[in-house]
This record gives C-alpha cells, structure tokens and sequence, in this order.
C-alpha cells in the first residue's frame, strides 16, 4: 500500500495472536554474531533464517546467489533469497516461559490494570513482582462449614466457663474468627506474612496467587459488556466523591469494549523482537563491536527466559522459579521503558551508570524518534557554508560556490555528460567530474541556469527563514547572499552560516518558483509591511547623494547664486564633465511633472528620481531611513511585481555606490571629546558631597540619596549629549551616519566621546557610582570592573531568551497547526468591535486592528457627511485604514477567526488578507502555523525579567516579557494576581491601614443577581449589601473613593486570573482581555504584530468541550473534546432522533490544548509520548490524519497550499 493511500491511521494494543502473525520465526539464543566467522549465529538475535539475508539475493551458505533465484528457500541453511532489506521490517518473537505484565499499562499514570481490578497501581506491583499474594476464588461452602465449626466450638466451651468475663473475652474473640473469615473475598491482596498466616488457618476457604500469571487470569474472566453496564449504574446512583473513578473506569472500558481490545492483553506471553537492521551492530577497528542497546536488552530477556523454561523443566523449588520469574518481569520491564520503574534501572554492562535506552527511550524526547527521524529529516543535496556579502546580485540571486554547486548538481551533471555522450556509463561520468575536465563545469552552467536552490539560516523563526533563489556560481568557498534578503534571514556577515538545499522535483521546483522566490516574499507575514528594508551603507549613500548645499564659490570664498538648467539631461552632463557637484543646490523644470514646474533640487536627487517608476511623483527631499522605508513601502504596494524590484535593486546599487565614492569612514579623532566635560563633572561630584552630607545628618533616606545621585549622573549625561552635538562637524562622519538613520543612535557617541554614565549591577539594579570615561579615554580599573557586570547579564540574558522564545515557537505551532482556511464563507454576521481606545491604552498601531479585515457595516466618514469610507463586506486596506485613523473613528465593526464559524479550520472572509502578500488569503493557507511563527518571531525580543516595581521584591512584582506570554498562553494564575470587582458598583470606602476597598453594588448589578450568587441582599427593600475586597500589601490600589467600578474592573495593580474572569465575565471579555494583555507586552517592546495572528491562537485555547451529559455519544461526564469533534456528533445523533451529548467550552493552555488533540501522533509528538500513546492504544484510536504534523510524521504532503485537498 502507498503512503499516499492512507487515510487514517489506528494504534491498538496487539493480542499474542497478532504478535505471531508478525512473527517470522521464534528466536531462542542469546548470541549475536559468531565472532570468528563474523556471520548471525542460528536461532540469535540476527538469525538469517528469521530475519532475511544480511547480502542481497544470497543465502547465508551461499549456495544461491543472485536475483534469478528471488524466492527460494534454501535447504541447507533455510534462508529465503531475497533483498536484503527485509531485515529492516521482518520481526522475530520470543515465547515467554510465563506471563509478564507490560510496564506502560502497570505505572502509567492513571495505572490502567489499578482501574480495571479498582486497585492502586502499588498493591498490583506487589502482586506481579512476587512480594503480595492476590485471592482469586473462594470456596463458599468450605467458609460456611468452618463457621459452623467455630459457632460449635464456641458453645462448647462457652458451656464449660463459669465466669461471665470468661464467656465475655470467648464471644469477642469468635467475633473476631468470624470477621477475619468474611474478610476474606476475592481480590483482596495480602501481605506474605498475612496470607501464610490465613492459609494455614483456612486453607479450604480460599485459593490465592501470586505473580503476573495470576492477574492475568483474573482478567481474561473479565466480561467488558457485564461490567460496562454495572459501572453505569453506579455511576448514576454513586455519591459524588465516588463518581470520578468510576467515570473513570467506566471511560476505560467503554474505549476497550468499542476498540475490541481484551485487558489481558496488557500482558504478554509472546514478547515481539525488532528487525535486526533497526537494532544494529557494527564492527569497529579495533575488532570489536558497538550494538544497539536493545540487543543487550533483548539478549538479557532471552537468556532469563531459557533459565526459567529450564528451571520449570527440572520441578526447581518454587522460591527459585519465583526469583526467576520477577527477573524476567523486570529484564521485559527495562526493555520497554528503562526510566518508568523507580530504583530499579537496568545500567550497561560496560560498568559506570548509563542507562540502557529502552524502546519508550527511543520514541520520546528531542532525540527520539518522532522529533529527530520523522519530524525533521536530513536532506540529501544540500550544503552549507559562510555567507558573504554580493552586492552585484539581483534581488532573486545569490552566488553558490562552484565546488558545492558540482556536489549538489552531481546527478544533473552525469546525465548530461551521458547524453553529450562524454562518458559511457556512471563511473565514467563520475571520473570526469572528480578530473574537473573544462566540459563539466559548462554542463554545469547551463544546468544551473533554469534552477531554483532553497537558501535556509537557522534558527528559521519564521517563514521568511528559508528562501528561493537562483543560484549564479562564483569562485571562492562562500555562499553569496544579496544584501537586502539580510533582515528576512536576520542575517549578518560577521561568519554566519547558511544551508543550501536542491529541490529535485518538477513540481518542488515549480513551488520554488511561483511561492518561495525572495522577489515574492518582500512583506513580513506578522504585518504586511516590507520585511526588505535598505539599512546600513545604502541608506548612507542616499543620505549623501540628496543632501542639498548651498553654491559656493571656492575661489571667491563666497556663496554664489542658484543655476538654472532646462533639462534632466543637461543637468548629468555638467555633473559628468565636473561643472555641477553633486549636492548644490539647483533649479530646474520638474522632469516627473506634465506642467516642467521649477523645482529647487541637486544632481543626487536627480539620480534618485531616474531609479524611481516612471509615474512615480518627484521625491525632492533629503532621504534618511525612515523615508527610504516609507518611500519602498509605497513604491511595493503601488507597483508589485518585478517593477518594485528594479527599483530596490537600483536603490542598493545606487547607495553603495555614492556610499564609496563619499569616501566616509569612521575613525577615532572623528569623536571629539567636549572640552567642558571636566568642568561639568566638578560640578557634579560637588551636588553629590551636598547629597552625602544630607545623608549623614539623616535629612534623606538611602532611597532618596540614591535616587538623587542618579539624577545628577543622568543630567550629566544628558548635557554632554547636547554638548557634543554642537562640538562634531555638521558635514562630519558621526552625525551623517546617525543622523541618516544608517547606524546607530546618540547613545553610542556620548559613551565614546562623553561618558559612559550610570550601570546596572547583576540584579538589575542601577549602580550609584557612575563610570565618568568615555570609551576613547579609557576606563580605570574600578569602571572597568563595574561595566563587565551589565555586560555579561546582556549575553547571558539574550541566550536564555532565545532557549525560551524557541520553546514558546514550538508550543504555539503544535496548538495551531491544523489551522487551515477550509472555506470561502462561513456567513458569520456577529464579528467583533475593534476599538480604538484599548489601541490607545496599550500604545499600539490601531492600523494592525484593522487593516486587511472584512467590515460587517459601513465606515462613514466623519468629516465629509454621507462618505463611507469602507462598504459593508468590503476589505479595509492599508489607505482606509490610515483614512480610518486620521478621522478618529472609535469602533469598527469586522469579521475575525474568533467569530468564525467555519467547523474545522477557519474561512477566507474571517481570516481576510494574507498579510505576506497583501491579498485575501487562498483557501488551505496553513494559516495557524504563520500565526505561531509571527508570535514567537519577536520572541526574541521580548524581555525576561520580572519587573520590580520601584525595587520593592515581594507582592508587587508583575510578570512582563516573555514569561507573561507564557502565562497568558498557557492560562495559568498569574503572579501578582489583581483583585477583581464581582459587580458593578460605586467604592464607598477605602481603608488605607486595613488595605480593604469597600463597593456598593448598583441596582443594576443585584437585578442580575438570579445569575451570580455573590450578591447578599438585606432588609424588605431588597438594597444590596456593600462588599469588601482585601488588597495584598504593598500593591498600588487602581481605585478612589467615589469612582464607578464595572464588574471584572482590576482594584489594583497586577493581572487578572484568565479562569476567574471567564467564569465571571464570559468568553468575549476573556477574550478580549487575552488579546490586549498580548499586545501590551508585544507593543511596549515597539514590535507590531496584527491581532489576527493572536486570535487564532485565542481561538485554539476556547476550542474544547468539556462533557456535561454524555446523552446517546459513547462519551462520559468530564471528558474533553475538540470542539469540531463534537459538533459532528451532535449533528449525526440529531439526525438520529437520539439524545445528543451537552458540553460546555472551557479554556485551557496552550500546552494542555496541543496534548488533547484528536490525533494521538500529533500529541504523542509534543510531550509526555508513553502518556498519550497508552490511553491511544487502549481506546483504539484512530488518527485521521487532519493536520499538518501527522501527515508529516506517515511522510504524507501536508493538506495545505499545493497539497490541499477541499473535503
């Protein structure tokens, strides 16, 4: 069957039967490979005769070699002649000499066998591992027989006492005998001491075991369907703090009885062995071997099994059978998962303590199979190497060197050399390639000529990481990369690597072209604004080239008047023979302009203006880089296409040349330090002695002293910012390039020329003594130790950071990877109202609420009465948007993922445009993984720290950066919990000592108290009663006496618990809050990302059900669902006339979400593998293959783009 096939996939637990049909011989020695002839050994662990030949087509004795003989069994050795491959998927078996119990389904968590018996999993580990015994029968008659006995006994002797004491201490103890006998029932575990003591008592009564093999019969007694029925009923009649373990058993057996799985199949008689060449073994030099861990595994099961058989075989005494029973249990039990038990660990025989890595060590983990093997695979025809600098590239090139360009064409190569019939065959082909003959490297030009290669730098934080280019080849060993693709790759040439992979395919050659190639990717998918920006010497060179001067007669000393010329042409050919400098100022007809106006301009912008579109409006002004952005921005959205590109290629051709020809360069004496530097200080240090003698007398305390010192420094520095602006020449290299935008800001100048000023210590806090050098006139020892603390915190912080933004990535993309646009409408009418204010309150671009969205009514105009600005069901665009801005419009109503109603996935009208292309997105967009990517993209930029209000630890610490994302996406309490208003109401009172506000709810609020409960009333009037909130010390109250407070209204400083405000506000005001919260963090980092890409993740969190009546669904109260899962269900049950299931949606964590998810190899994927895949494997379940990382996983195109298929 092919892969392509496939359209789900089931995990179930396998039955010995099925084990056996896998199988394709049992193996029965421990040996591996017979050292001396270097062949597997018969019935071991690489058994040809099992597994298939270890050479292709050739027996293990040789007397069938070749392919003519596909099929024969030989019938010396009894290998079948076959590929040698089959050894990478033909399984052995082991017979067990006796039950053993698989590890996953004893201490999982819930422990599965402990549900099915209603046992702990500890009283059921003492069973299988021989130290309890468990009673299986009881024999009724035998009980009633021996209480008649004791009821004799006891009137026989009751009649020979005398004494009333006597009979009192005889009937306590027959009460004693009785009740110690009616204890005993079945599947009652007991001690070793306990059960010898009974059985010598009562022997006849009962009959108890110990060991795996017993439970294993208690459980094939089981009737699922009987038992099934029985737990309903008890769950309906049981109390409620019984009720959620019987949920949970009867969850349990509901999944095993649907997927026609037995419980006793959670132990094995028959143990399955892995194909030899996924467990290898290699020779190394020195003669000896490295195996794969599970053949020592495997060997140690196998050689505890023989014993045991022969230990059965010669009727050992049972202390010895038992011993070596719970050492096979344990030797399958490190077989499967080594870390599970606790203090009993199986280590490597080599000595020291490694662990031996089990089969559950192999799938789960950053190294385990799903993350490292299926996840992310190697690539072959790929390379990589240092990137340099090709400013002599196009925008859609970059320069691959020859040598790598040979390796990754090589196939390319011979079949060309084939069919110019250069070479005859293969080796020859390849001998001409190594020989570097003239031919080759023709051939591979020409090859080179209509191929895309993909361009990758990692980390790829998102999309924009991973490129198409045509390649040029050039000489030398590095990797060319265009200046401008730089930002999108965040790369620099400072020994940056970069891979280069070869997409093989027509049809990956064909995406290469149409989606992935850079000239297509110029706007960053978070924004929609131009992720290529000029930066650096380019801006430099147009700073220079558009500066305007006044005309100065050099010879004369004296400015001379302005020259009037009458045509562009006239103007570069005075330049070009030297009669016009490049910045004077001139006058001229504008060449852009049907009326040829006069315009006051310079050769530079002249230039600049030719390499503009032709329609494009004369730009007479000085470019720095804030408008050079502005400029491309425009020219890209006006003119897409190959004329934007032009255009910026000009623009980097243009600036690096007028950049060089300026001749600027930075050096030491360009930083003049100013000469009233050490006057100000004197003055400083003379405030600060003020400050100290204050001190000392007690007139300030060491806050304030501390405060004031650090204003002083801080004007300080300020001064000498202003100082030294005045001081550099206006013309000079440090302001042009500061003031061009093209690097750096005042704060570096001022540190090298001025002082470097006042530094933080390791905890953040400012250090009082300031660091008066600059960097030119060097630091003495004392500053120089204080300045390497901040220093060395920056590069510490920045890798941490990178480790958590990295982890945030990976979270966000597996909640929301199988959000897909699956329809064009989903008819939703409500939407949402973005409003200005709360733009406002976080400091955020109101333009990234609005822009590329669907309204849902019309946009009219404030100032031109009766002019809409936007149609109802138009999209708003980056003009309308700014028009919407400029005339202060307070809300707008538009559609948004979180009003969608499409049931898998989300529609195009809700989801509107594609920001990376500014258009309406297409239909299979993997729009969750863009929305994941453009989140954790800034992560990066995002801060770590807790901030401290003031200095003050404790209480009034509030989380910001990146662990507040965290918090909110993962809904956890947050630190620093605000206390919330429960009404609406009036504050009547606070209490500053206390620290308690006092609210008088409205009228209002106590009508609405049929909903909430937290309302008391008093009297006949039915006038609500004040209620008080406690305010944690030290935290600044929000509110005054008098205000009006809405319900869910913060009282004070800090941030409010997302499941408390859900429960109390509802889920559009959660909502509303989590976007905000969100934003805040993100925009008082100056990063802009569109709403869009944090509602969908907001969507995820609100995607689930939890079960409220499980109605006619085979679902149970608590369970939880995905939310499209569930709509299904209810419509077909509907459909049915049968009572559909009721659930209500519920919040969770991105984590938890990501882990609930209907596909088990998603899930298993992510976290806690063993975990997921044990609950799968017992319901049966199946994964249909809906979102991106399964399909990955099977080796399936992911259902997205060009492999979307429309259900």
């Amino acid at each position: 069957m092919r892969v392509i096939d496939l359209e789900s996939i089931r995990v179930k637990i396998a039955s010995p039967e099925e084990i056996l049909t896998w199988s394709h011989g049992e193996i029965t020695k421990p040996e591996t490979i017979n050292y001396r002839t270097q062949k597997p050994e018969k019935d071991g662990l690489f058994d040809e005769k099992i597994f298939g030949p270890e050479k292709d087509y050739e027996c293990a004795c040789g007397k069938y070699k070749r392919i003519r003989y596909k099929g024969v069994v030989c019938d010396r050795c009894g290998v079948e002649v076959t590929k040698s491959q089959v050894r990478r998927e033909r399984m052995g078996h082991i017979k067990l000499a006796t039950p053993v119990s698989h590890i996953w389904y004893l201490r999982g968590v819930p422990s599965r066998m402990g549900l099915v018996l209603n046992k702990s999993s500890q009283q059921l580990e003492k069973v299988i591992y021989f130290s309890s015994y468990i009673i299986t029968k009881i024999n009724n008659e035998a009980r009633q027989t021996v209480l008649d006995a004791v009821e004799q006994e006891f009137k026989i002797k009751v009649k020979k006492e005398t004494t009333e004491a006597k009979k009192q201490e005889l009937k306590q103890l027959k009460e004693k005998v009785k009740e110690e006998i009616l204890e005993i029932k079945t599947l009652r575990i007991l001690s070793e001491v306990a059960y010898h003591d009974l059985s010598l008592k009562y022997g006849e009564i009962f009959e108890a075991g110990t060991g795996a093999e017993v439970i294993r019969n208690l459980f094939s007694k089981i009737d699922l369907k009987i038992t099934t029925d029985e737990l309903v009923k008890e769950s309906i009649e049981a109390p409620l703090i019984l009720k959620k373990k019987i949920l949970r058993r009867l969850k349990l057996f509901q999944g095993m009885l649907k997927a026609k799985v037995r419980p006793e199949w959670m132990f094995m008689d028959v143990l399955p062995v892995l194909p030899p060449d996924l467990r290898p073994m290699v020779q190394l030099d020195g003669g000896r071997y490295a195996s794969s861990d599970l053949n020592d595994l495997y060997r140690r099961v196998i050689n505890r099994n023989n014993r045991l058989k022969y230990l059965l075989e010669i009727s050992a005494p049972s202390v010895i059978v038992r011993n070596e029973k719970r050492m096979l249990q344990e030797a399958v039990d490190a077989l499967i998962d080594n870390d599970m038990r606790k203090g009993v660990t199986t280590t490597a025989t080599t000595g020291g303590k490694r662990l031996l890595k089990s089969l559950a060590a192999i799938l789960a983990g950053k190294q385990g199979r799903f993350r490292q093997n299926l996840l992310g695979k190697r690539v072959d025809y790929s390379g990589r190497s240092v990137i340099t600098v090709g400013p002599e590239l196009k925008f859609s090139q970059c320069g691959l060197p020859k040598k790598l360009a040979l390796e990754i064409f090589k196939p390319f190569v011979i079949k060309r050399i084939l069919d110019k019939e250069l070479a005859y065959n293969i080796r020859g082909a390849t001998r001409l390639i190594d020989e570097k003959v003239p031919e080759v490297w023709a051939i591979l030009e020409e090859i080179v000529k209509d191929k895309l290669v993909l361009l990758n730098r990692a980390p790829t934080l998102h999309r924009l990481g991973i490129q198409a280019f045509h390649p040029v080849l050039t000489e030398g060993e590095t990797i060319k990369l265009h200046p401008l693709a730089c930002e999108a790759f965040n790369a620099d040439f400072d020994g940056d690597q970069m891979a280069v992979y070869l997409p093989l395919s027509q049809e990956a050659q064909k995406e290469a072209r149409e989606i992935m190639l850079s000239s297509l990717n110029l706007l960053r998918p978070a924004t929609g604004l131009p992720v290529i920006g000029p930066f650096r010497d380019i801006v430099l060179g147009c700073y220079l080239m558009t500066k305007l001067k006044e005309p100065f007669d050099i010879a004369q000393g004296k400015p001379k008047e302005v020259k009037y010329y009458s045509s562009e042409s006239e103007v570069i050919t005075a330049h070009e023979y030297g009669f016009l400098g490049l910045n004077e100022k001139i006058k001229v007809p504008n060449p852009k302009s049907e009326a040829h106006e006069i315009i006051e301009t310079c050769v530079g912008r002249l230039i600049l203006n030719s390499n503009l579109p032709k329609t494009y409006p004369y730009v007479s002004k000085l470019i720095d880089n804030k408008s050079l952005k502005a400029l491309i921005r425009d020219v890209i959205e006006k003119y897409p296409g190959q004329e934007s590109i032009d255009v910026l290629d000009n623009i980097k051709r243009m600036g690096f040349e007028y950049c060089t020809l300026s001749g600027i360069s930075w050096g030491m004496d360009d930083l003049i330090v100013p000469k009233e530097k050490g006057k100000l200080i004197d003055e400083a240090e003379k405030e600060v002695e003020k400050i100290e003698a204050h001190y000392e007398k007690g007139l300030l305390s060491h806050d304030e002293k501390t405060s004031q010192k650090i204003l002083i420094w801080q004007g300080v520095k300020t001064k000498l910012e202003a100082l030294l602006k005045t001081t550099l020449p206006e013309d000079g290299t440090v302001l042009s390039i500061i003031n061009s935008g093209a690097k750096g800001t005042w704060a570096q100048p001022v540190q090298m020329a001025g002082m470097k000023g006042l530094v933080n210590n390791p905890s953040g806090d400012i250090i009082e003594l300031p660091i008066k050098s600059s960097f030119s006139e060097g630091f003495n020892v004392l500053e120089y130790f204080i300045s390497t603390h901040g220093a060395r915190k920056g590069t510490a912080d920045t890798a941490l950071r990178t480790a958590s933004a990295g982890y945030l990535t990976r979270r966000l993309v597996d909640v929301a990877h199988d959000m897909i646009v699956s329809e064009e409408d989903c008819k939703d009418k409500k939407g949402i109202v973005v409003l200005k204010k709360e733009a406002e309150d976080i400091e955020q671009n109101f333009t990234f609420k609005l822009v590329g969205r669907f309204c849902l009514e019309d946009i009219v105009s404030k100032i031109k009465p009766n002019a809409v600005i936007v149609k109802k069901g138009e999209l708003i665009n980056w003009q309308q948007a700014g028009e919407i801005i400029k005339e202060e419009i307070d809300k707008v109503i538009v559609r948004s993922p979180l009003s969608c109603k499409s049931i898998r996935g989300v529609c195009q009208n809700c989801y509107g445009w594609d920001l990376g292309r500014n258009r309406l997105v297409k239909i299979g967009e993997a729009v969750g993984v863009v929305a994941a990517q453009s989140i954790g993209e800034p992560g990066t930029q995002l801060t770590l720290r807790t901030h401290h209000l003031g200095g003050i630890v404790g209480a009034g610490d509030i989380t910001q950066g990146l662990p507040r994302i965290e918090e909110i996406f993962e809904s956890r309490a947050p630190k620093g919990e605000a206390v919330m208003s429960l009404t609406e109401g009036k504050v009547i009172k606070i209490d500053e000592e206390k620290r308690v506000i006092t609210i008088q709810p409205s009228k209002e609020a106590s009508d609405k108290k049929e909903k909430k409960s937290s309302i008391k009333e008093s009297g006949a009037n039915k006038k609500p009663l004040p209620m008080d909130y406690k305010i944690p010390n030290r935290v600044a109250i929000l509110v005054a006496s008098g205000d009006e407070v809405k319900e869910n209204q913060p009282l004070c400083a800090g941030n409010l618990d997302l499941k408390k405000l859900y429960k109390s506000g509802g889920l559009e005001e959660t909502q509303r809050y989590i976007l905000k919260e969100v934003q805040r963090i993100y925009s008082s980092q100056g990063v802009d990302i569109h709403d869009k890409h944090i509602e969908i993740i907001i969507q995820k969190m609100f995607s689930r059900i939890r079960i409220k009546e499980g109605g006619d669904s085979d679902w149970v109260k608590g369970e939880i669902i995905e939310w499209s899962v569930f709509y299904e269900e209810v419509e077909k049950l509907k459909k049915l006339n049968k009572e559909a299931p009721i659930g209500v949606q519920i919040l969770l964590g991105i984590s938890e979400v990501a882990l609930a998810s209907e596909s088990f190899l998603s899930a298993a994927s992510f976290q806690q593998t063993s975990r997921v895949l044990i609950k799968a494997s017992l319901e049966g379940k199946e994964d249909k293959l809906v979102g991106l990382k399964e399909n990955v996983i099977i080796g399936k195109l992911i259902p997205v783009g060009t492999g979307f298929k429309p259900k």
